[in-house]
């Protein structure tokens, strides 16, 4: 598929020039409590991640929503960004963010899991400080504590782990994780947290969520075994005690297990956190892919509720190789307090264009999802055109970007082309309303307005 070619403006190209200060107008005061308002003036932004790029971009959010106009890209080269640009760092891999100086701007946090340090590829991750004119006040970088097998940084999480209300920064590395009291700005880790991983499991991904209110707040660590099949595990309790309250929700051949991709969510409305796993495998739940939903509860998960293609009220044909969920994300489009879910297949077929690729919103009715509608570059209002291996929906987001109250979808395609240089990759952004997503004044923007353009930077590949 083709996506509209935005120029980049000469402002945005000075900027990025001088050190990626954006003016902003009408900025509000730095007293912010949203975790990803990076220059403090009430708005969420959206971070684009594009790890074979080596660059993150952050398109600063509005009452309009984002634009081309008001985004900056950071690399390592960045002026105060430590570390230099290397072939396959993948700087950008992972994205959080977070308030990690109690300065009232949201810092962004990046994993680069393929950095080389001391000759050895063991990974890296990198806090920015967000500021009132966007990232101009340097950062500090983390490296691998110990010898782990390498990726340092495959995901990062910014959140209070110990129920305490003071932040911690957890990374996943290879077969381990790690947390960091605050932002690791001393570069001490705590604790090498193995005794509740098997042997040969490889960590991929984490989540944080208040799933079982008694508990505290818990997250979820998934990867893959060494023979190949899928490992879930959920943790609670408090900081360096996780070893002896693990909780394996699924593994192996397990549809409702992950090693790709999963979230958290109030679904049912309760005031806890659900979980939600995304189980792209052909035969996992369906031919082409499924999702699973454990609702949280006192003390413990409801039973796992997996939805595929094949249910009723989910759109498209459940097909090998869709890879229905291979990302997922969980937002309240609607503005009815339940947490709504958009469902990456990067693999779906689009009027015969294989591999074309689309997002699959499933709305909440409280017990369980109840409707759904797939949104794709043949849908009227979307810009672009459906081609094969475009990959539409290789990454998704659910937040509120301009404050109306509903969720905005941000989604990747990496294999957009543009023009004859392939596998660019773009991003749009649709927005929430009462009546759920709209195709009206639908945002997008692909890696050459950014200066991300080589072929194969799969600019997209993460939102957040």
């Amino acid at each position: 598929m083709r996506v509209r070619n935005l120029a980049v403006t000469a402002s945005v190209a000075v900027l990025a020039a001088a050190g990626l200060t954006l003016p902003l107008a009408g900025v509000a005061s730095a007293a912010t409590a949203l975790k990803d308002d990076f220059n403090g003036d009430g708005y969420r932004d959206l971070a684009v991640g594009s790890p074979r790029g080596n660059s993150v971009t952050v398109a600063f959010g509005s009452a309009g929503g984002v634009s081309e106009g008001r985004a900056v890209t950071v690399t390592q080269d960045t002026a105060g960004v430590p570390g230099i640009t290397e072939a396959e760092d993948e700087f950008g891999e992972s994205l959080s963010s977070g308030d990690v100086d109690h300065d009232g701007y949201a810092d962004l946090i990046v994993g680069a899991p393929g950095e080389r340090v001391g000759g050895k590829p063991s990974g890296s991750v990198t806090v920015i400080k967000g500021g009132k004119n966007g990232f101009t006040s340097g950062g500090h970088v983390l490296n691998a504590p110990a010898d782990t097998g390498g990726r340092f940084g495959e995901a990062t999480a910014w959140t209070d782990l110990d129920d305490d209300g003071s932040a911690q920064l957890a990374v996943v590395s290879g077969d381990n994780w790690w947390y960091y009291s605050g932002a690791g700005e001393d570069g001490r880790a705590h604790g090498l947290e193995v005794d509740f991983i098997p042997e040969g499991i490889r960590l991929e991904g984490m989540v944080a969520g208040n799933f079982k209110v008694e508990d505290g707040v818990g997250f979820v660590l998934y990867g893959e075994r060494a023979d190949g099949g899928a490992w879930t595990a959920h943790m609670n309790g408090g900081v360096g005690d996780y070893g002896y309250l693990a909780e394996v929700l699924g593994e192996g051949d397990d549809p409702t297990a992950t090693r790709d991709a999963a979230t958290a969510g109030d679904v049912n409305g309760d005031g806890r956190a659900d979980l939600i796993t995304g189980n792209s495998r052909n035969g996992r739940g369906g031919k082409g892919g499924s999702v699973t939903v454990r609702f949280g509860g006192e003390g413990k998960f409801g039973a796992p509720v997996t939805y595929s293609q094949a249910s009723a009220g989910v759109p498209g044909a459940d097909e090998a190789d869709d890879a229905f969920g291979s990302a997922v994300s969980a937002g309240d489009v609607t503005g009815d307090g339940l947490a709504d879910l958009a469902v990456g297949v990067p693999g779906e077929t689009v009027d015969t264009v294989g591999g074309a690729g689309s997002v699959v919103l499933m709305t909440s009715g409280g017990s369980a999802f109840t409707s759904g509608k797939a949104w794709h570059q043949e849908t009227a209002g979307v810009p672009g055109v459906a081609e094969a291996g475009d990959h539409f929906g290789a990454s998704v987001r659910l937040k509120d970007i301009n404050k109306n109250g509903r969720a905005d979808l941000s989604t990747g395609a990496t294999g957009e082309d543009i023009g004859a240089t392939q596998e660019v990759g773009a991003v749009w952004v649709l927005r929430g309303t009462a009546n759920g997503l709209t195709s009206s004044s639908v945002a997008s923007f692909n890696g050459t307005d950014f200066g991300v353009g080589g072929a194969g930077a799969g600019f997209g590949h993460t939102v957040r």
